[in-house]
């Protein structure tokens, strides 16, 4: 076996993981969460659990395999692509804050194999290549999508029991989200609320109803993304006319929306948001963690509502992030069938801990891959 570190081989399962039933929207509610356009179909059109993901064992020559989980949804070609351009490359001689990798919605995949094995190669855990642990453990909460009024409170009351402190809900103007918050005062009192409207608040004038609602009920810790992100005068007036906290996400894995880490420069500069929901892979989500501390404001992790792998790496990456404060989206597990890994990540709610060992620390559950598989590929 040679000693090098070079890319020997890149093997691919596409797998459709899907969620457990009835814990993404409540049953009879069709809101489809997946903003991107697929295909022929426009965004908002696709549930994310229909769509597939791929798994990636990357190998080096050495016998080292890094792991990688990309984003749902992708494209084949490109894939091929960039392996063909990556294969008898050596990573060590890779700037891992700049991949030759070109920028899209795969880069995170390939990234966050490539961090893998370059850790695993050096027998250090991968947040050691972030700056090492700035925390022992990272804050998690609960997550669901569009919920009937009449079951939020009990549905809430589930998870504070399990240990929850803060639940996050998707919702649009459709939704009664200050009845929402009334019922959870009263089955769950001290359970804190975030909302993630999507952008689909529209307006100030609509905005502005509702944040005196909630603040009245007075169980909400931020609201993220109410508005459109552009309109920066407007965020910076809502989070002058309400006591809530106004975040923005940013989610650099949205390349063709033209999120970007200078979009974080442009919030404070507008002082347009209180914090942030950061999505990222490790290099770009440790430059805007820089940015968000130096600016003393507090961030969470991001995902897609994700499988085991890149939960790690969120894991990997929140832990040595100073901002990295706020309740995270770390929930695949308790929302998808599997998480594709052989041990579970160590939640206990409202915490998630780091795993041990090299790398990532996780392993592959084949078995499970092999079950959630529809497609398999190689490159070498």
């Amino acid at each position: 076996m040679s000693n090098t570190t070079t890319i020997k081989s890149f093997e691919f399962t596409e797998v459709i993981v899907p969620a457990k039933p009835a814990v993404i929207n409540s049953e009879g509610l069709d809101k489809p969460l997946h903003m991107l356009p697929v295909g022929a179909k426009s965004g908002w059109s696709v549930q994310f659990d229909q769509l597939p993901k791929l798994i990636l064992k990357m190998e080096l020559a050495n016998g080292v395999l890094g792991l990688g989980e990309f984003y749902r949804d992708h494209n084949w070609q490109q894939i091929e692509d960039i392996c063909n351009g990556l294969i008898g490359a050596d990573i060590t001689g890779f700037s891992l804050q700049n991949l030759p990798v070109p920028l899209s919605r795969a880069y995170d995949g390939f990234e966050c194999a490539i961090w893998d094995a370059f850790a695993k190669t050096h027998n250090l855990p991968l947040y050691q290549l972030l700056g090492g642990k700035v925390r022992e453990r990272v804050n998690v909460g609960a997550w669901s999508s569009h919920r009937k009024i009449d079951e939020v409170g009990e549905w809430t009351r589930q998870y504070q029991q399990a240990g929850y402190h803060c639940i996050k809900f998707k919702c649009d103007l459709d939704d009664d989200v200050v009845g929402w918050c009334e019922e959870i005062a009263s089955h769950a009192p001290g359970m804190k609320v975030i909302f993630d409207p999507n952008e689909r608040w529209e307006n100030m004038g609509e905005a502005k109803e509702i944040l005196r609602g909630l603040e009245e009920v007075g169980n909400v810790l931020v609201i993220e993304d109410p508005l459109p992100k552009w309109m920066y005068l407007d965020y910076a007036d809502l989070r002058n006319f309400t006591s809530v906290k106004i975040v923005q996400h940013i989610s650099l894995p949205y390349v063709y929306q033209g999120q970007r880490v200078h979009d974080v420069i442009n919030t404070v500069e507008h002082r347009s948001v209180d914090g942030y929901n950061l999505n990222a892979g490790p290099a770009k989500f440790r430059q805007m963690d820089a940015i968000v501390s130096a600016a003393n404001k507090f961030c969470w992790h991001g995902s897609e509502v994700d499988l085991g792998i890149l939960e790690a790496m969120y894991i990997h990456q929140s832990i040595a992030a100073k901002s990295c404060v706020w309740p995270g989206d770390i929930f695949g597990r308790s929302i998808r069938s599997h998480d594709l890994l052989k041990s579970p990540l160590r939640l206990e709610p409202p915490f998630a801990y780091v795993p041990e060992g090299p790398g990532l620390g996780v392993e592959l559950d084949d078995d499970a891959l092999q079950q959630y598989g529809v497609d398999h590929r190689i490159f070498d």
